[in-house]
């Protein structure tokens, strides 16, 4: 690993945000008319004047080269009509197209191509668009060369650097969800040995570790560069100990995966949910024997015994629900409810119709680099069930399933019928107590435990279910009442739709108390096509 950090040479970087509306620009050449897109004044240096086109400035830089760092489609068609050569170099050996992927100019990009531009072209660093457009997050410039023109996604420069790794240094997520979109080499070593997590580690971008590890294996945890360092030691020896750690943890989980078969599958598989199972029953069994039907207690009267009754069918109901929860379906996404109108032979990214279609809304994080589809935008790709779930709350490790839109009413309900259950268990159990028999004189809490271990058993599993059932069911509720998922709520700040035009948190799926409890207690879950508001439009980073 070399100690320096990559230095992205662009001879584009360098140049002023020319502004076509900056009254006070002096335009005085083909240069200056090219890179402020003075239509009129370039003619007239051309036409009338007879300036070249094809000729470089002092700085080597071509009059194409402006109007394409800048977008001006109709500027460099006039250009390459009078001459000018869409394959020129500058003394960097950068073309036209190079400086077009500095900012995303993709009018000015199909200008050039079809004009003859080579898409595959390299400067003195062998870096082509390709690598440029990955250099500055231009994500949908480096979608369209690759989906229209079939551009190299995976190329290396002169330093074994593909897009991706390009991508992963600079931390855009967007442009490395494209690029593993489309399959690019993530396990790829560079000539220092180091993969694109070694260089999303060493910049310590934990969003773009996430979604490498996400779609990674457990060989790019542990490859090592020529230094022979991991990437989670790199990350280490650079101070990047948020990184560090969670990239600890994914190799940590990677080695582990609770290795142990039951049943043919793996405990990390079937998760929490038959222990949980189990903690209900041995309560029920519990309740009945402990502290309703218990010798040494006092006679159970008509009162309490239909309230008994009524907590063990509140339990059987919070196990069936329980197990609809666990078993259903939370809202797997097919390919097939993505991506409409769509053969195998054609570009999902190309085809789709991005101005209408019902699910892209230009947001770069719909896309699953692991499912390969383009999903809803409140829908996430759940490591767990290695799966994308629509309306994705969370995980849960007890129920073995991920909430989400067609089982989250179901986990409510189990929710609510737990806590329920287990306020008025305890309520019962309390009473039971403070009725029985006093304790001998000079008698403990011990002799107690001693004499009726079961209903104090009971006593202490029942407190930590009402507790946790309790928050849960609280948090759910505020939630249901918002229109709002787990997920959401924590990852707000990486969700653009989530802020309003002034940045601030902004939900556009709440439309109010009421009317998000009716929808969802109807109709299970809540329509995402109806908007309080429109959310911002999604332009590609």
């Amino acid at each position: 690993m070399a100690s320096s950090e990559i230095e992205v040479v662009s001879s584009a970087e360098a140049k002023p945000n020319e502004n076509q509306n900056d009254n006070q620009a002096a335009v005085t050449d083909v240069f200056s008319a090219s890179a402020y897109g003075d239509f009129e004044k370039l003619r007239k240096f051309v036409e009338e004047d007879g300036a070249s086109v094809s000729r470089p400035d002092g700085n080597g830089y071509f009059a194409l080269q402006w109007a394409a760092l800048n977008n001006f489609a109709d500027i460099a068609q006039y250009i390459i009509d009078h001459g000018g050569d869409v394959n020129a170099t500058d003394n960097n050996g950068q073309t036209a197209l190079h400086w077009a992927a500095v900012r995303g100019s993709i009018a000015v990009a199909d200008v050039l191509v079809q004009n003859g531009a080579r898409v595959e072209a390299a400067d003195v660093h062998g870096y082509r668009a390709v690598h440029v457009a990955a250099q500055y997050g231009q994500t949908a410039f480096l979608n369209h060369i690759v989906a229209k023109y079939h551009a190299d996604y995976d190329a290396s420069d002169n330093e074994g650097r593909s897009p991706l790794h390009w991508a992963a240094y600079k931390g855009f997520a967007d442009t490395i969800r494209l690029l593993l979109f489309r399959d690019a080499s993530q396990g790829r070593q560079d000539k220092d040995g180091c993969t694109p997590l070694h260089w999303a580690a060493l910049r310590g971008n934990v969003e773009a570790c996430t979604v490498l590890v996400h779609a990674g294996t457990k060989q790019e945890l542990t490859a090592k560069d020529k230094a022979g360092l991991t990437p989670t030691q790199l990350a280490y020896d650079k101070g990047h100990r948020q990184v560090a750690l969670y990239l600890s943890n994914a190799q940590h989980m990677h080695r582990n995966h609770w290795g142990d078969k039951i049943c043919g599958r793996k405990t990390s598989d079937i998760g929490y949910a038959p222990i949980l199972f189990s903690i209900i029953i041995l309560c029920i069994i519990l309740f009945i024997n402990s502290v309703v039907a218990a010798p040494r207690l006092t006679k159970v009267t008509a009162v309490l015994g239909l309230w008994s009754w009524t907590v063990v069918s509140l339990a059987v109901g919070s196990l069936i629900m329980f197990y609809r929860c666990s078993s259903k379906d939370p809202g797997y996404i097919k390919r097939s409810q993505d991506i409409d109108n769509h053969t195998d032979s054609e570009d999902p990214l190309l085809t789709i119709d991005l101005n209408n279609s019902p699910i892209w809304t230009g947001n770069w994080s719909q896309l699953c680099p692991t499912c390969k589809i383009i999903r809803p935008v409140r829908s996430k790709h759940c490591p767990a069930c290695k799966c994308c779930v629509e309306q994705f709350d969370h995980h849960c490790p007890w129920i073995s399933n991920c909430v989400g839109k067609r089982n989250k009413r179901d986990f409510f309900i189990f929710l609510c019928l737990g806590t329920l259950t287990s306020y008025l268990a305890s309520g019962i159990a309390i009473h039971r107590t403070w009725t029985a028999p006093h304790l001998p004189a000079g008698g403990t809490w011990i002799h107690y435990v001693l004499v009726h271990p079961g209903l104090v058993l009971f006593l202490v599993l029942d407190t930590i279910i009402l507790i946790a059932g309790t928050t849960l069911t609280s948090i759910q509720a505020y939630q249901i009442a918002r229109n709002i998922t787990t997920n959401e709520l924590a990852n707000s700040v990486r969700y653009d739709y989530l802020r309003g035009p002034d940045g601030r948190f902004r939900n556009p799926y709440n439309h109010g108390c009421q009317k998000n409890c009716a929808d969802f207690f109807i109709h299970g879950y809540t329509n995402d096509d109806e908007l309080a508001w429109p959310p911002l439009q999604l332009a590609a980073r």
